[in-house]
């Protein structure tokens, strides 16, 4: 599937070696504050802007509580892209989206730990 996706994104796969020096990079930051300072270097405003409103579009769809124009109305994003973003959730095979949520969704459920 992997070397699918990058056809799909590029249509060529010379860029492959590019995505994965992306991915590595990205699995190095561990904090919030790292990946704030990363994304802000690498994107332009409105790409980080999209980025998170994509992300918070995914959260409601998941939630399950609102319509695509009731998440319009909220967030502002267009009907297209909650559309795409459903699709990704739902139909896709990459399930990026999913993935991620349900990992924030485990770590949420881990009880905290105490100082002593």
């Amino acid at each position: 599937m992997r070397g699918n996706f990058h056809r799909k994104i590029v249509g060529q796969q010379n860029h492959r070696e590019d995505f994965d020096s992306l991915y590595e990079a990205i699995l190095q930051l561990k904090t919030p504050n790292e990946c704030e300072r990363f994304l802000t270097d690498i994107c332009t405003p409105a790409e980080l802007l999209a980025l998170a409103e994509r992300w918070r579009v995914a959260l409601l769809l998941e939630d399950g509580q609102l319509s695509y124009r009731d998440i319009h109305e909220r967030t502002g994003v267009s009907v297209t892209t909650i559309g795409r973003v459903a699709r990704f959730l739902s139909q896709e095979p990459y399930q990026g989206y999913s993935l991620v949520i349900q990992r924030l969704k485990e770590l949420k459920k881990k009880p905290a730990l105490t100082a002593r």
